[in-house]
């Protein structure tokens, strides 16, 4: 990336997942990178979205590691629970099931945001961006079920916005971003990507979305946009 400071530091929370670990190669490779670190419930120190404690000591832990850190990316999320894949019809809706959609989807980054934006650069451009999902879009929807997943991400999304908004006012070049990274040959979409016109690999995938952050700026925060760089109605 070259809009951030040189050398820049970065973050990766869910580092073990298909896109994490796609993302922390690319940063990796990345010379204008000084250091990544890739964060999730088996790392040092872990990071467990069902645990806000883990993630504020996380969030410690960085601070001790360095002042600040220009580049967070959050690359978690659940679609399929227990084995249950998502709902076609409202008679398929789950309490339980909903709830743990929404406790990994939006409540879990919610924490991520609360706690680690602080660290981001006050003076200069930082990025913070989530994996959100098309599907997630209100506008967009033609095609309706999928409702549990929908609702978290479409949550997932007002918190972007909502975080971006706030942090305008502390961290005035911050660039707050949802991101959608396509339909990806991870083990998240394997069982629904059958149908899909287009499968990407992780590495193109988050290799694009990087090319879409670096070209981001403080104007763009609070939105949501494709791994083709097109901004996405919420």
């Amino acid at each position: 990336m070259e809009s951030l400071n040189t050398p820049y530091r970065a973050v990766v929370i869910g580092a073990t997942g298909g896109l994490g670990a796609a993302f922390v190669e690319h940063l990796e490779q990345d010379p204008n990178c000084e250091r990544v670190v890739g964060l999730g419930r088996q790392s040092t120190p872990p990071v467990d979205l069902l645990d806000e404690a883990s993630i504020e000591q996380a969030a410690i832990w960085l601070r001790e590691q360095a002042k600040e850190w220009d580049l967070i990316l959050d690359a978690t999320g659940i679609l399929t629970i227990d084995g249950n894949g998502p709902e076609k019809r409202l008679r398929e809706i789950d309490p339980a099931i909903m709830a743990q959609s929404f406790a990994i989807n939006a409540i879990g980054p919610a924490l991520l945001f609360k706690h680690l934006a602080p660290l981001l650069p006050r003076n200069h451009k930082g990025v913070l961006a989530t994996l959100s999902a098309r599907v997630g879009s209100i506008e967009d929807n033609h095609l309706g079920g999928w409702i549990s997943y929908r609702a978290s991400k479409a949550a997932l999304n007002q918190i972007v916005r909502t975080t971006a908004l706030e942090l305008r006012f502390s961290h005035r070049q911050a660039v707050v971003i949802a991101l959608q990274p396509g339909t990806v040959a991870t083990s998240l979409s394997e069982p629904y990507r059958a149908r899909a016109p287009e499968v990407l690999t992780p590495a193109y995938s988050t290799g694009e979305l990087l090319k879409v952050l670096d070209k981001r700026d403080a104007e763009d925060s609070g939105r949501l946009y494709d791994f083709e760089g097109q901004r996405l109605p919420f």
